[in-house]
């Protein structure tokens, strides 16, 4: 299960190989459309050509304004369009907005997305991420995909422990994010039925890079160096390469300087005369903090802090803790650092290329091999926090062997190897333009998509006493409990190996004349799941002590799924266009069907396969009066979907179904030096049917009825000024007294940002996350009281230099 095969890329790789070859052949032909690299600066970033022309490769960069409604964008659609031509809702981060955002991860970054909830509260990764209303009943992103360049993270958004965002890092070698929500999503990427979020490299186009320092201040210990440079190696080979090093102690001091890692990144591009073919790799190597929910007080139906407890800046993470020794799933045991925190490592090759085969066809090919590994260790309050019974006494720390008197907590180590989540996918596609007269034309587009993503990790929930407090807190001896043993009374010592594989061809059709766009998608998804899984709880095992290695549980099922796409746009003048879609889409489980469900389900001996499925219908209007812009969309998203919650006590098996309508707004206004953007979500969700009738009609959890995004700046001379105002009102979670039973607070976080160009090459900024300090709680728990918050204020100062 350790090793990658996937089934088409050797000949996609060859022909495009063969492709190479044959460039000078097709010296007449036009080169298609690649869409241009971003410069350090923003007064001399790229915009998006006309609508209706096709950009060269080497399309000069033009300033961005606003929205950039015109600006070209390649995620979620069949060919290269703008957002006003487009029939779907798309946004688009620059790479000097991403900078502003003072976002400290990839999740963070999203939450300036309209119609996106990001739930970025759990460090540099583990977020919680969709889009639109869709629920997130567990974790990850099961209804929308991750993309580097076009090609997923994962194949799968959910799985247990490992998000898609545990392998990417936003860094200078990204030049935008692009950000499709449902639309043509369904049918145009393999489990995204909710929407794509792309990070898309810069290429080199324009000769330089950056170089830069930032330095965390006021308590926040972190040191971050990154650098960028790319450009010409010949008149027709460019290259890009950046990354960057990072360490320190976070957000959060516990006592122990987790964050250690880099990341590099490269591409080299050969344009053709007829086309391109681009080469990139990506090598990460990343420790971040895990961080989980921390002791609060449910009262009131409200979340109430705790003495001792500030879960703005709480870690339980500390210098006092053992090794947790764990079972691994050989019946051995290995000894892990509890502080060791997220550990993630990612080796990437790809290949992309592009041809203009003449005769109006065009060959899109895109390829890459991740080998993902890593190690998930958090820690979890499992029970509420109490006084400590006669005769504790402290077993780590400098009080080692004193007697305790104090409060007690009792800590789950959620010890998870992530062995193998690595993934192949190829996406092989043909497109050809029938040109009908009277300015009118027909594009048809047929493509193959194929991934393997194997899933190889091994659960070991280990339990332990300490202090209750929320800094550095040291082991406690409690009489009658053994540090170190099973937690959850042995129900998560579990084990898997499996593959999953996906097939799917689609097709596309597209009618243009005038301003009006008619399109029509439809995708055939297959999944095919091999493997097995063990539990030490059943199968002759012993709980939280050892598997029944001669009797694992199979794998073994296939399931698929037709969806499809209908979509219009009507541009009725320049600036000014409708469109209205209607998808149906679906999103395969993982994992999360195999521990804690009937083992018939994934054994091949059932003919019914849970899958999760969205029905969307959108209306949108996109228009621009001079400086001012705005993007308006309502929606209505109908899922249904089965789920296993494994954080749950005792642990659920639910199948339930949804309806989310409400209306999405962004908009940008600019005034001289002032500069204005926007966002807001309002939503109306509720639960239609479940197996749980107690949550029918309610509204999902940690479902806001207004999420919103305000991002003023202003410019004088050589100095700059920002804030990012992000907030969302209330919503309602779990807590032990029931489902959805705690309200859990708006809140509204302030962001500020400021440079100033010292020289025209360097620069010196100043980013202070959550101004405020405000607590904000993403989400809470059901079988104890504890709740996650976002982190409080940090501050970094940064120095960068353009090359």
């Amino acid at each position: 299960m350790n090793r990658i095969t996937p089934t088409l890329h050797p000949v996609a790789l060859a022909a495009s190989l063969c492709l190479l070859s044959l460039g000078p052949a097709w010296a007449q032909v036009a080169a298609p459309a690649e869409p241009a690299a971003a410069t350090p600066k923003e007064a001399r970033r790229e915009a998006a050509p006309q609508a209706e022309a096709a950009p060269r490769a080497d399309a000069a960069p033009k300033a961005e304004t606003g929205l950039n409604l015109e600006q070209v964008v390649v995620t979620g659609t069949a060919r290269r369009t703008s957002k006003l031509a487009a029939s779907v809702s798309i946004s688009t981060l620059g790479a000097e907005q991403l900078q502003q955002t003072g976002a400290a991860s990839a999740a963070e970054v999203l939450r300036s997305i309209p119609g996106i909830r990001s739930e970025s509260s759990g460090g540099e990764s583990n977020a919680n991420v969709t889009i639109r209303g869709l629920p997130i009943s567990a974790g990850g992103s099961r209804y929308v995909q991750f993309q580097e360049d076009g090609l997923p993270v994962l194949q799968i958004g959910d799985f247990n422990f490992a998000t898609p965002d545990t392998w990417i890092r936003a860094d200078n070698v990204v030049d935008r994010l692009e950000v499709v929500r449902g639309g043509s999503a369904s049918t145009l990427a393999t489990g995204a039925p909710g929407g794509i979020i792309n990070f898309i490299s810069k290429t080199g186009q324009d000769q330089g890079g950056i170089a830069s320092i930032t330095k965390g201040l006021g308590g926040y210990d972190q040191t971050r160096y990154e650098f960028g440079y790319g450009g010409r190696l010949g008149e027709k080979t460019r290259f890009y390469l950046g990354g960057h090093y990072r360490e320190g102690e976070g957000a959060r001091n516990g006592g122990v300087r987790i964050e250690q890692g880099m990341q590099i990144r490269g591409n080299i591009t050969q344009q053709l005369d007829a086309g391109y073919v681009r080469l990139s790799f990506k090598h990460l190597d990343d420790h971040a903090p895990t961080l989980l929910p921390t002791p609060v007080s449910f009262a009131g139906g409200k979340v109430h802090e705790i003495a001792g407890f500030d879960s703005r800046y709480a870690s339980l993470q500390s210098p006092y803790w053992t090794p947790d020794v764990t079972l691994t799933n050989s019946n051995g045991h290995i000894a892990s650092n509890v502080n060791k925190g997220l550990h993630a490592k990612s080796d990437a090759v790809g290949v992309e290329a592009e041809f203009d085969l003449g005769a109006g066809f065009t060959l899109q090919e895109k390829f890459r091999s991740a080998r993902n590994t890593g190690h998930f260790i958090g820690l979890f309050p499992s029970d509420d926090v109490h006084a400590a019974p006669a005769g504790t006494v402290f077993q780590t720390g400098p009080n080692a062997g004193s007697a305790y008197a104090g409060n007690v907590l009792t800590v789950q180590v959620f010890n998870t190897t992530l062995n193998d989540l690595s993934l192949a996918a190829n996406d092989l596609r043909v497109a050809k333009t029938f040109k009908l007269g009277e300015g009118s034309s027909l594009q048809a587009t047929a493509g193959f998509y194929n991934s393997t993503q194997d899933v190889d990790m091994t659960w070991s929930f280990n339990q332990y006493s300490v202090q209750a407090i929320d800094n550095k807190p040291a082991l406690l001896n409690v009489p009658g409990v053994v540090n170190g043993s099973a937690g959850f009374g042995g129900c998560c010592q579990n084990t898997i190996a499996a593959t999953y594989s996906s097939t799917a061809p689609y097709a596309l059709l597209q009618f243009d004349i005038g301003g009006l766009t008619v399109e029509g998608s439809v995708r055939r998804d297959k999944q095919r799941a091999t493997g097995r899984y063990s539990r030490t709880a059943e199968d002759g095992g012993v709980a939280g002590v050892a598997y029944n290695l001669a009797s694992p549980r199979v794998i073994d099922y296939s399931v698929s799924h037709t969806s499809y796409s209908l979509g219009a746009n009507f541009r009725l003048n320049k600036d000014t266009a409708v469109f209205a879609r209607y998808s149906d889409g679906v999103a395969f489980n993982g994992d999360r069907i195999t521990y804690f469900s009937d083992p018939n389900v994934v054994n091949g001996k059932s003919s019914i396969i849970p899958i999760n499925t969205v029905k969307q219908a959108e209306l949108g209007l996109k228009a621009r009066m001079g400086d001012l812009q705005g993007f308006i969309t309502l929606f209505d998203a109908r899922t249904s979907e089965s789920n296993v919650d494994a954080t749950t006590t005792p642990i659920k098996v639910t199948a339930s179904k949804y309806d989310a309508k409400g209306v999405e707004l962004e908009a940008s206004w600019k005034l001289g030096d002032l500069r204005l953007n926007g966002g807001l979500t309002l939503t109306n969700a509720k639960i239609t049917a479940s197996s749980d009738p107690a949550i029918v009609g309610k509204t999902p959890g940690r479902v806001a009825k207004a999420v919103y995004q305000l991002s003023p700046s202003y410019s004088v001379g050589d100095f700059t000024a920002g804030l990012s105002v992000i907030g969302t009102t209330k919503s309602r979670d779990k807590t032990p007294a029931g489902p959805l039973a705690v309200e859990l607070p708006g809140y509204t976080v302030l962001n500020t940002f400021s440079a100033y160009n010292i020289s025209n090459k360097a620069t010196v900024a100043l980013g202070i996350n959550n101004l405020a300090n405000k607590v904000g709680y993403t989400e809470s728990n059901d079988g104890r009281s504890v709740a996650r918050s976002i982190n409080g204020r940090t501050a970094k100062l940064t120095l960068s230099y353009e090359l």
